[in-house]
């Protein structure tokens, strides 16, 4: 298994995603468009996700479901990342910004939320503002 990582330009929070999700639709699924097919998908679609990064950290992943190919508005070939209408929070990382997507090795993924850690500190009821600020500081 294999996972990616992921800008999510123009979505300030996980909530604002999971809006985007609504209207951002092909064939029944959400998706992200990206240039180039990676090439090692077959790792990904055996369970990975896409992990997106919002204001300077990892809030949010959504389960890779499968990809497809697109034609850019500049007549050029793209990619579709085909992604679960999920989208859960992680415990917020910080990572600076990138252009395009990475390969993300699930030894480096940050937890879920909601994992038991995460429910034991109470960090799923702070505001994400809060959470992020706290995630700075390494406080949570």
């Amino acid at each position: 298994m294999l996972h990616m990582i992921k800008l999510a330009v123009g979505c300030t929070t996980p909530d604002a995603l999971r809006d985007e999700l609504k209207v951002e639709r092909i064939n029944g699924h959400g998706y992200v468009r990206t240039r180039t097919m990676p090439k090692r998908a077959d790792d990904i679609l055996k369970g990975g996700s896409i992990y997106r990064v919002m204001n300077g950290l990892i809030l949010c992943r959504q389960p890779i479901i499968g990809f497809d190919e697109y034609t850019r508005d500049d007549n050029h070939k793209g990619t579709l990342i085909l992604v679960s209408d999920e989208v859960i929070d992680v415990q917020p990382r910080p990572m600076r910004a990138f252009q395009g997507w990475r390969y993300f090795n699930p030894e480096d993924a940050p937890p879920d939320l909601s994992d038991n850690h995460s429910q034991q500190t109470g960090a799923t009821l702070l505001p994400p503002a809060l959470r992020a600020r706290l995630a700075e500081l390494a406080l949570i």
